[in-house]
């Protein structure tokens, strides 16, 4: 091999000025990734986790590692991975729960051509698929929200489902750490111009709310079925927070990759399915085939939907892709030689 070849370095203030700070761009990014996904021009493997202890538990004390690589055609056309730690005791050290780090690869000829903190990235692009979920998924006049988890990723997903449904007048706040909760309802409060309440006892609130997320880390489930009303949205991000009994009451059963749900086993439905409660055919869709009009999205007021996503590293790589190309553009990220 002759000459030098040089891997661009964006750090994390670079590539969310670039484009993980823009929740507008970044739910763009998460419709066109689903919609190609759906048309084949996506590859998504399965997660690669990399896990200290044996079991969801020993998972959520002690933390992982996962590597979730993939290509992304269309406008993106790259390939890459994210390699994400996670450690839900980090906090105890004044450590994010969640560090990332994105390698891009050119996908012809495969050769690395940047390395991003994907950080900020990952817990906007999550935001942005309960976003998309909200906008296809839930009633449009939706006004009360309820989320568990008043972490990173709560702030997320409410900043995206506010923007797929700025009708929402009432959000709920509930945390294992009730104080949390207090800080995300003054934070966001002001942040928003909404009223948003901490509460310890979710029933009430859920039963008047029209979309339901859960970003937690929870091993056993935190809804239930009798707290369901008549055209909510549930929106599992995370792992067993709904009881098998919402999903069974759900109209319409939609997925991001159903495929890699299976794989993961930790959510709702993907438990249910291997314990034989669900089958393929139980898949109402994959939001994708709603994104690209293949089948509808929800086609009454008083219907109820499940919705898990088991985020893919597509996501991230669509996002840094973005920043990557902007760079190269405005001159911005360090250039690295590492093979000359």
């Amino acid at each position: 091999m002759s000459g030098k070849l040089e891997i661009l370095f964006l750090s994390n203030k670079q590539v969310n000025a670039l484009a993980a700070d823009n929740m507008i761009e970044v739910m763009h990014d998460m419709e066109r990734v689903l919609s190609l996904l759906d048309e084949g021009k996506a590859i998504s493997p399965n997660k690669a986790v990399l896990s200290w202890g044996e079991t969801v538990e020993d998972e959520n004390k002690y933390g992982r590692i996962n590597a979730m690589p993939g290509y992304i055609g269309g406008e993106y056309d790259m390939a890459g991975i994210k390699w994400i730690g996670s450690n839900p005791q980090n906090y105890k050290l004044g450590l994010p729960r969640a560090t990332v780090l994105v390698v891009l690869n050119d996908p012809v000829t495969k050769i690395p051509v940047a390395v991003s903190d994907g950080t900020t990235v990952s817990a906007k692009r999550t935001g942005a698929i309960g976003g998309v979920a909200a906008k296809y998924l839930s009633v449009s006049n939706a006004s009360n929200m309820t989320i568990f988890g008043a972490g990173a990723q709560g702030r997320t997903q409410l900043e995206a489902i506010l923007l797929a449904r700025p009708t929402i007048k009432n959000v709920y706040i509930n945390d294992a750490f009730f104080e949390k909760a207090q800080e995300f309802a003054e934070e966001m409060s002001k942040k928003y111009g909404i009223t948003v309440t901490p509460i310890k006892e979710p029933e009430q609130y859920c039963s008047k709310s029209e979309i339901i997320v859960t970003v937690t880390t929870a091993t056993e489930p935190i809804v239930e079925a009798s707290w369901i009303k008549p055209g909510t949205l549930m929106i599992n991000m995370a792992d067993y927070e709904f009881t098998y009994d919402c999903v069974k009451m759900a109209d319409k059963i939609v997925v991001d990759n159903w495929e890699n749900i299976k794989h993961r086993k930790i959510s709702t439905v993907a438990l249910m399915y291997h314990e034989g409660l669900i089958k393929d055919e139980d898949i109402t869709a994959h939001i994708g085939e709603i994104i690209n009009g293949k089948k509808p999205g929800r086609e009454s007021d008083d219907e109820i939907i499940y919705f898990n996503a088991v985020g893919m590293g597509i996501e991230d790589i669509a996002v840094v892709t973005r920043a990557y190309k902007k760079a190269l553009a405005q001159g911005v990220g360090t250039k690295v030689t590492y093979w000359e």
